[in-house]
């Protein structure tokens, strides 16, 4: 492929910057790179809004702004106030900014020849079919996680319910009528081949990756653990809390749980029921300048995921993150974050035990010598497989193909 185009691409997502966690940055990373090859590139995005309750409500119909090449409108669409919103505030949340992201994407239709639409939410795909149909532009449906089988897994939609099945029904007129399905892990792209009539080559495997010139090795550390991320229901957070009060007896360290989310006000009431307030420190969502300079002081980075089938696919950004600052990892859950485990030595998957956790986070915290070696591992493995420009090739290439 040539190193440079002349493609010119919307992109539709729920999540940018300054909201900040894996989802946002991907998209925004992803897209500079695509500018930096001679893309040009267009954001359609809502006002800042998640996690809820954290940004002040915006109540403009948009706002644009260009930054590093990329233009970027935000609409408007519901914002929930809540920090663990309502189903009805979630879906208007979701569904309003869709339906009104098809009449700025309609405005523009003169700018672009491609459009992408990025999930989850399934929603977004709203905006994609519609366009498509009535622009005749090249539509690509970019899956990052199998949200309606987590959200069933997880107890937020009834199993057989008429909401899961009008999703899936949804899915399935949304990937045979794009024209490429853009998926993040190969468990993702067997999942939807065996669950969708459409060919494997329609689909491609484009996945997460980390900016290793802003996410980079440190040589100051502090007794540190860290969880960077969202605060969600995913996370098997509580249980590594635990773990981590466990550690005390043979090391002294800081659990510094970076982000925000759904169930960070229960987390902070089980860190105050325990009284480990000097022990597990929130420090709330953060610039993400600043995020580099925490993760490279640390000395084991987490990624608790919960052991169900439904999130057998998910690899979380952070665990690029961790790796390109040369840290090792610490995960749980099973699947593909077993494989990359495996792949690049940089981490170990416990149990989801507090006993498992524990035994291995303290076979890290005492042995200097394997971390730095699982680090330095996990630097290169990044550099080799994960970097956001080489990604954003191939990216392209699919595309143009």
């Amino acid at each position: 492929m040539s190193p440079e185009t002349n493609s010119r691409i919307l992109i539709i997502t729920q999540n940018y910057p300054p909201e900040n966690f894996g989802n946002a940055s991907r998209i925004y990373d992803l897209s500079v790179n695509l500018v930096k090859l001679g893309s040009k590139i267009i954001i359609i995005s809502p006002h800042p809004t998640f996690p809820h309750g954290m940004f002040k409500k915006s109540w403009k119909m948009f706002s644009f702004e260009k930054i590093n090449g990329i233009d970027h409108l935000r609409i408007f669409t519901y914002q929930p106030n809540a920090s663990n919103p309502s189903f009805l505030s979630r879906m208007s949340y979701y569904i309003i900014f869709s339906i009104h992201a098809i009449f700025w994407a309609f405005l523009k239709r003169k700018e672009y020849d491609i459009i992408i639409n990025t999930s989850p939410p399934i929603f977004t795909g709203i905006t994609g079919f519609f366009i498509k149909k009535i622009a005749r532009k090249k539509w690509f449906f970019d899956v990052r996680d199998l949200w309606i089988e987590a959200s069933i897994s997880l107890g937020f939609i009834k199993k057989n319910s008429f909401f899961e099945k009008i999703s899936k029904k949804f899915l399935q007129i949304c990937y045979h009528n794009c024209d490429g399905i853009i998926v993040t892990t190969e468990e993702i792209k067997k999942i939807i081949n065996e669950n969708t009539i459409v060919s494997s080559d329609k689909i491609k495997v484009v996945s997460n990756g980390v900016d290793t010139n802003l996410f980079k090795p440190l040589n100051v550390k502090k007794n540190r653990i860290i969880y960077s991320g969202l605060l969600g229901h995913a996370q098997d957070l509580e249980k590594v809390i635990l773990a981590v009060n466990k550690i005390q007896k043979n090391f002294s360290v800081e659990f510094y749980l970076v982000g925000d989310g759904d169930i960070k006000k229960s987390l902070e009431k089980m860190v105050e029921k325990e009284k480990l307030e000097k022990i597990v420190i929130f420090t709330g969502s953060l610039p993400r300048e600043q995020i580099p300079g925490l993760v490279g002081e640390s000395l084991i980075g987490i990624a608790p995921l919960k052991d169900l089938k439904s999130l057998h696919y998910a690899i979380p950004t952070k665990v690029y993150e961790y790796m390109a600052c040369g840290i090792p990892f610490l995960a749980t859950g099973k699947g593909e974050i077993e494989r990359i485990a495996k792949a690049s030595e940089a981490g170990v998957v416990a149990e989801n035990t507090v006993e498992s956790i524990y035994e291995n986070m303290n076979n890290l915290l005492t042995n200097e010598l394997l971390r730095d070696n699982m680090g330095k591992k996990g630097r290169v493995f990044v550099e080799n497989h994960y970097n956001r420009k080489r990604i954003a090739e191939e990216l392209l290439h699919f595309i143009e193909k």
